[in-house]
């Protein structure tokens, strides 16, 4: 039972990404349709990544009345009805209404399900659960790119993939049985007990703040990227709106690859090593996207982007216990899943208030930029937990 579970909470987290990245492929033809300006595109999503964070906030109440399962599915039901609500919308506050129920639909089901899986499951399973995140989010970009090419508008886009959505929403609804064995096991359980440890307290633990910094940046570069990379290539690039659509979806595909071949190789390298080596590759894309090389450079620099990405924040959340302790480590996982949210918040509209007064041609900047804070905080918190793991006595 446990297998086949497992297999279901991988078409969930495939319905959690198939989203993510549409907005930011459709933009270029959606802000034209709507004449409003190509800054707006922030508004929509800190609507979504708020109500994000909020989901996520109430996560664990909203879990301990419904069950991991119940919540799964309203969750994934809800993202498919704010789908539908895009494709007929014809103004900016008809997209800002939608994104409401789109923002709490998926902070709860991800909250929910990076937390089951690291309770009941594997490490590899982590990063492999996050790979098929990167299934949805590649595979949204590229239906939105061909129903462009097609000559259809991006209404239709965001219905098929509202049609996709129903579908794994009955597959959820088929799957509720397989839940209740585990939904009142010691991971609830756990949960409550572990997270008696008050915010304020947390933020003082060593390497907190450092981390919560770094999970910040992450989601900065990840949502700046999801959004933003189509209308680079399109305004700064001068590659085609439909073509460019397509290939936005490299990003995640990087990603979804990355977190593939992460799984296998995990056991070899340690959670640290992998974050150095993503953040590594991150810096070789984006140096790929500052150089005035032809198309095909700047859709290997944006893949490189996305394979530099996929270690990272898996790796993070995985080395959770082992930083903190496991008495600390929900109310830990909780605000680093908060400060990744507020990153995904707040950074893509700046970026898109900077690209709109100074050009959207800073974008490789802005994604170095948050990657060397990364960089710089990633290693501090290193040589906290190094120091202390140094000062304990042996036993």
């Amino acid at each position: 039972m446990a297998s086949l579970l497992l297999a279901v909470i991988y078409v969930a987290f495939i319905s959690l990404g198939l989203p993510d990245g549409i907005l930011g492929s459709a933009w270029p033809t959606v802000y034209v349709s709507m004449g409003v300006p190509v800054g707006a595109a922030g508004i929509v999503t800190t609507i979504m990544a708020s109500g994000t964070i909020v989901s996520s906030l109430f996560s664990a109440k909203v879990l301990r009345r419904l069950g991991t399962g119940r919540v799964t599915l309203i969750s994934v039901g809800m993202t498919a009805v704010a789908l539908f609500g895009f494709s007929i919308s014809t103004s900016l506050w008809m997209l800002c209404l939608w994104s409401i129920p789109y923002g709490l639909g998926a902070g709860s089901v991800d909250a929910a399900l990076n937390n089951f899986v690291a309770v009941h499951y594997k490490a590899r399973h982590m990063n492999w659960l996050h790979c098929f995140w990167g299934v949805g989010a590649s595979a949204g970009p590229f239906i939105m790119g061909l129903v462009l090419m097609n000559g259809m508008t991006w209404n239709f886009g965001y219905r098929a993939i509202g049609f996709i959505q129903v579908a794994l929403v009955l597959v959820l609804l088929a799957a509720l049985p397989l839940w209740r064995r585990m939904d009142q096991t010691a991971a609830e359980t756990e949960t409550a007990r572990s997270g008696d440890i008050r915010m304020l307290d947390a933020l003082k633990l060593p390497g907190a703040k450092q981390l919560f910094l770094a999970f910040f940046c992450y989601c900065a570069v990840e949502g700046t990227a999801g959004l933003w990379a189509s209308s680079y290539m399109v305004l700064v690039r001068g590659i085609r709106p439909e073509r460019a659509a397509q290939m936005a979806s490299l990003y995640f595909l990087g990603i979804t690859i990355g977190r593939f071949i992460s799984g296998f190789i995990s056991a070899r390298l340690n959670n640290r090593r992998m974050v150095r080596l993503g953040l590594a590759i991150i810096v070789l894309g984006g140096a790929l996207l500052l150089l005035p090389l032809g198309e095909g450079w700047v859709f290997a620099g944006l893949l490189l982007l996305g394979l530099g990405s996929a270690p990272i924040y898996p790796s993070l959340l995985h080395e959770t216990p082992r930083n903190f302790g496991q008495e600390h480590s929900q109310m830990i996982m909780g605000m680093q899943m908060a400060s990744a949210y507020t990153g995904a918040t707040l950074m893509p509209p700046l970026f898109g208030l900077v690209g709109q007064f100074f050009g959207v041609g800073l974008f490789p900047f802005f994604v170095l930029a948050y990657t060397a804070v990364m960089i710089v905080m990633t290693e501090r918190a290193t040589r906290v937990f190094n120091a202390r793991k140094a000062s304990k006595p042996e036993a």
